[in-house]
């Protein structure tokens, strides 16, 4: 029987294993693995709105046992630190509890076919101070645990707006693509939710500062897009500065190429995306980025058996162009690989993968959702805003879960978000 090892539990890795469980694992025609050091999933676009409260994990999370178990795959706890082509198994570390002590022993799985799903992390360039004193929000752990420090410091200048008016906190976001606009727009509406939580402070006490090195932010998007969404991040508060450089970030901020110190009592970095960097040490071709490189059948060029897809998957597309690092990309790639596997199972040809642009889309929180729909679905994009913009893009988040949980549970989570709308408060504040 036919082993699948999938490394990496993000939205690719999961879908892939989901489908694969439910046509193969379920029968008996292959075993199917999932391997993550986290013990659950939360849609990675959406860590923005954990870290300022505004998502509870609690409510949103998938288990990946308690999934693996309703879909006919196996899931281990772990993180990958070796690979054996020639024996085909792929080496885990050992597994440790909050004190360092030994829970698992290092082992291994072996494999017929490997999957690397293993996604990206924020690219600091290498920035003087930039890990010590910033804030990243590629995993739940950074996002709940910049939360955290958030509503403590929320608190401690409510404390402060009690004696005098003058009390400000300066929050700097390096990095204007989607995930620094998203979590600009989101700061202030939490600290708008605050009041009606017992906390004194309002817009007022806010200064968020977003900091992009290109000419125009959200350059994914087209330049009428990036302007309304700058005028719109300006009516909230944002400065929005483009053009900066960050050469080093120290504790009392971040300095500019120019010499500019621009102050922030918390920091967060959310500009440019690599691979993990022990990719690169793994035999397999690899790009500057640390992305595996892969043919279009999303194969590595090195090894056969071995697959990539998502951000870590570094895969060329017709006219020299190459799959951007997005959610969506991730998710065409696990359908496309899911039917490629089942095609060689059958002794058939597997096809190339060609990359669909469907536009993107940026919630400003509950201000505004602007974007670009279609993309070369039509050769040309359509500017979309307000409430149809803002159903397309929760809709993303839906063919997230109906490709983890089908139709029906889908909407059956639908319905009791609603419910949790009611019932549940709308800011997390613990």
């Amino acid at each position: 029987m036919e082993r699948i090892v999938i490394v990496g539990g993000g939205a690719g890795g999961l879908e892939l294993a989901t489908r694969l469980g439910r046509k193969l694992g379920r029968k008996g025609r292959a075993e199917i693995h999932l391997v993550d050091l986290a013990p659950s999933h939360i849609w990675k676009p959406l860590l923005h709105e954990v870290a300022t409260g505004s998502l509870d994990t609690g409510v949103d999370e998938v288990s990946y046992r308690g999934h693996a178990h309703r879909n006919h795959f196996h899931f281990h706890l772990g993180r990958m630190c070796g690979l054996d082509r020639e024996h085909k198994t792929v080496t885990l570390a050992p597994l440790l509890d909050d004190q360092g002590r030994e829970i698992k022993p290092e082992r291994t799985l072996p494999y017929d076919t490997l999957v690397m799903a293993l996604g990206s992390q924020t690219n600091d360039f290498g920035t003087p101070g930039a890990r010590e004193h910033c804030a990243f929000l590629d995993r739940r752990e950074e996002a709940e645990r910049f939360h955290k420090r958030l509503i403590n410091t929320f608190l401690k200048l409510s404390q402060e707006a009690e004696r005098s008016e003058d009390v400000l906190l300066r929050v700097a976001i390096v990095g204007a693509g989607a995930t620094g606009v998203e979590l600009s727009a989101e700061l202030y509406n939490t600290i708008n939710l605050l009041e009606a939580y017992g906390i004194n402070l309002g817009p007022q006490n806010l200064k968020v500062t977003l900091i992009e090195a290109g000419e125009r932010i959200l350059p994914a998007l087209p330049p009428r897009i990036s302007g309304a969404v700058v005028r719109e991040l300006s009516g909230l508060g944002v400065d929005v500065r483009t053009g900066v450089r960050i050469t080093e970030v120290t504790e009392d901020g971040l300095k500019t190429a120019e010499g500019e110190l621009i102050p922030a009592s918390l920091k967060v970095w959310a500009a440019g995306v690599k691979a993990p960097e022990f990719l690169t040490r793994l035999g397999l071709e690899t790009n500057r980025i640390n992305q595996i490189m892969v043919r279009p059948t999303l194969q590595s060029t090195v090894d056969e058996h071995i697959f990539a897809i998502g951000d870590c998957a570094g895969c060329p597309q017709p006219e020299g162009k190459w799959v951007p690092p997005r959610a969506q990309a991730a998710h065409q790639q696990a359908e496309h690989l899911y039917r490629n596997l089942l095609r060689r199972m059958k002794g058939q040809h597997m096809k190339d993968y060609v990359y669909h642009d469907h536009g993107s889309l940026v919630s400003l929180s509950r201000y505004s959702t602007v974007g670009s729909l279609m993309g070369n679905l039509t050769g040309k994009s359509m500017i979309v805003e307000g409430r149809i913009a803002r159903i397309v893009y929760i809709s993303l988040y839906r063919m997230h879960q109906k490709a983890l949980f089908g139709f029906w549970r889908m909407l059956l989570i639908v319905l009791a978000s609603r419910i949790n709308r009611v019932i549940r408060p709308r800011l997390k504040l613990h």
